[in-house]
């Protein structure tokens, strides 16, 4: 027995909202469960544990750890305009990080997150 994948699921009160963006903006592909529940499929993944004090989860209004959702990608130059184009409001500009190039963007009805394009080889 193996772990196979993983099921990320966004908390939001704006569920239909962000469920459109994904759909509309990002054009994942998706299966309609029925019910307007869409279960969207992901391109490869990653994962990472950083650390953060609770003195951190404070500031951040937290409670508990969270998890932070980001976007990889091939070309952030290339991506960040075409989410612009698609109306995409971003709230950074493209900035180096060490780790990659990063812009932040907000998903309507949900939070803020990042698209970057990384400097490592990843696990693949």
């Amino acid at each position: 027995m193996s772990i196979t994948g993983v099921h990320i699921t966004l908390f939001t009160p704006n569920a239909d909202e962000v469920r459109a963006f994904i759909r509309d903006v990002l054009e994942f592909p998706y299966t309609d469960v029925g019910g307007g529940w869409l279960i969207f499929k992901l391109p490869d993944a990653e994962l990472a544990a950083h650390p953060m004090d609770t003195e951190g989860f404070a500031a951040a209004g937290l409670r508990e750890p969270f998890q932070g959702l980001s976007f990889a990608c091939d070309d952030i130059n290339a991506t960040v305009a075409r989410l612009k184009k698609r109306g995409v409001e971003f709230t950074s500009d493209i900035t180096d990080q060490g780790y990659g190039h990063v812009a932040r963007f907000r998903i309507p009805g949900f939070t803020e997150v990042e698209v970057y394009q990384p400097k490592y080889a990843g696990p693949r």
